[in-house]
């Protein structure tokens, strides 16, 4: 019985496996889409937050960053260079954790416990597992893109 209720479930999950890294890229690529054109938007706010963090340069770091939310954002919302987009995501939520949460860090916990932390996790993810099949790098490159 235990052997048929485990070939039902990886039967149904091997069926639905489309379907993670297309929420996982909907989620996250929304989220730094709109964090991106807010950053854009309201630029002076986020360079004074960047000065107040210690970043350098933080005329053209604001911008930048914002720029990489918007556009990575967006190509991984759609799909598109999906593995390409999430390098300099994981590189900004890296600096986010080590600018302005490295202080609040006392344990591992804590470090596991930021949502800039989960980012990584679903960034790093997607950049080894691929975008899926419901996407633009599975419709223009084939099959072997969206998997390898």
């Amino acid at each position: 019985m235990l052997v048929l209720i485990r070939n039902i479930v990886l039967n149904v999950a091997s069926k639905l496996s489309w379907f993670s890294p297309l929420v996982a890229r909907i989620a996250v690529g929304y989220v730094f889409v709109e964090t991106g054109w807010g950053k854009l938007n309201n630029l002076p706010k986020i360079v004074d937050f960047f000065r107040q963090l210690g970043i350098p340069f933080p005329e053209l770091q604001a911008p930048f960053v914002a720029g990489v939310e918007l556009v990575c954002g967006a190509l991984i919302l759609i799909g598109l260079l999906t593995r390409l987009a999430a390098i300099p995501l994981i590189a900004t939520m890296a600096v986010a954790i080590i600018t302005a949460k490295a202080s609040q860090i006392t344990g591992i916990s804590d470090l596991l416990g930021f949502v800039e932390f989960l980012y990584i996790v679903i960034f790093l993810w997607l950049f080894t597992a691929g975008p899926g099949p419901v996407s633009f790098d599975h419709f223009i490159c084939g099959k072997k893109a969206s998997k390898e």
